[in-house]
């Protein structure tokens, strides 16, 4: 994979949440019973064990996170806490740093823990190129994750350039992660190959609390989705 060499320049404003209880809803559309504190059931860092030669053997896409109205409060910020309408609001900041709980948890000494049930430790990050004059929020969004996985986004794909990105996605290896604008999302999609069951058609512009999950099965993808389940008012429902 092609990675990107422009160095990391995002500090963290978003605050870190506590791992929360995931479900994950499959290709039935039914959520599995959340997994308890003690993890038994919970899937572990999986990456290594199930890495194949070539490609990648997991996508995982993510909607930016929280983004400001169209007038008024709540307003988007910098990293830096200026004023940006192509930034992520405070609460989107917040999901930003939250989001190292579903794929990056570490335990109390440091050491990398298992991941909620149906994700996995990502080997790589794409994010829209936020420099060609658009939204900043999905580089945004991952710049945390990234940091904690020691990780430089591959940003070379600006919105608009799906079929380039799902390209480059199919030429990785190892479990990707991908942050991107929620109605493009559909688009890299269509350039993956086959997808069973069927992903919803559409994105909804009020959900940013999901992980669209495709896993390798030979012939093409198996589609489920994971609830994030990290800030107040999230859905433990799937996009229909």
């Amino acid at each position: 994979m092609t990675m990107n060499s422009k160095p990391g320049r995002r500090s963290v404003l978003g605050a870190f949440a506590a791992a929360a209880a995931v479900p994950v809803v499959g290709a039935w559309g039914a959520a599995a019973a959340p997994q308890g504190p003690a993890g038994a059931a919970r899937a572990v860092d999986a990456s290594a064990e199930r890495e194949s030669a070539a490609g990648p053997n997991v996508i995982m896409l993510i909607r930016h996170a929280e983004k400001p109205t169209d007038s008024g409060a709540p307003y988007g910020v910098t990293d830096q806490g200026k004023k940006d309408s192509e930034s992520l609001t405070v609460q989107g900041w917040t999901r930003a740093g939250a989001l190292v709980a579903l794929f990056a948890p570490r335990t109390a000494t440091g050491d990398p823990a298992p991941v909620p049930a149906g994700l996995t430790r990502p080997a790589g990050v794409f994010a829209a190129d936020p420099t060609t004059g658009g939204s900043k929020r999905p580089a945004e969004t991952i710049s945390v994750v990234a940091a904690a996985l020691g990780l430089t986004p591959d940003e070379q794909y600006a919105k608009g350039d799906e079929a380039g990105l799902a390209t480059a996605l199919l030429a990785s290896t190892g479990p990707q992660l991908v942050a991107w604008e929620h109605k493009k999302i559909p688009a890299i999609l269509a350039g993956l190959g086959p997808i069973t069951p069927a992903p919803p058609a559409s994105w909804p512009d009020d959900r940013f609390d999901v992980v669209w999950v495709l896993t390798a099965n030979g012939s093409g993808w198996t589609f489920s989705q994971v609830p994030q389940m990290l800030l107040n008012g999230d859905s433990p429902n799937p996009i229909s």
